[in-house]
């Protein structure tokens, strides 16, 4: 009986062309379907309630995270406006927080467009915080 071994099969200058055509195919495969979303999520946006805002915010993450150019431009915006860039920041992190992201800036809003008496989202946290300190 003999054992015959294949050699494995040399690399080639035609296999790394190859995978970075994959490569760039896949990465304008995900900036289109980043594209569509916002665009559906525009059109969606006049319907009630705050149905297109999301959709807009996960096309552009998908844009931000495949697009060079999109992520340097990005970085400027984020130079000059700190705080509202803060929480898509923070979304597009590996394990995003979206729970407390949506948390603050709910209060963030509410902050800006309701009068003090009429913030719902505020007295919550408060009974919150008031119930988890009285229990320690």
């Amino acid at each position: 009986m003999t054992v015959s071994f294949i050699p494995a099969r040399e690399a080639r200058a035609t296999d790394a062309y190859a995978r970075a055509l994959v490569a760039r195919i896949k990465r304008y495969a995900w900036m289109t379907l980043g594209a569509m979303l916002v665009v559906v999520g525009v059109v969606i946006s006049p319907l009630p309630g705050p149905g297109g805002l999301p959709v807009v915010v996960v096309g552009l993450m998908l844009i931000l995270r495949h697009s060079f150019k999109a992520r340097r431009q990005f970085v400027r915006f984020a130079q000059a406006h700190p705080k509202m860039a803060y929480p898509i920041r923070r979304l597009l992190r590996r394990d995003p927080e979206v729970l407390k992201i949506v948390w603050t800036q709910m209060l963030r809003v509410e902050r800006l467009i309701l009068r003090k008496r009429l913030r719902i989202a505020s007295r919550i946290r408060r009974s919150l915080f008031k119930r988890r300190t009285a229990k320690r």
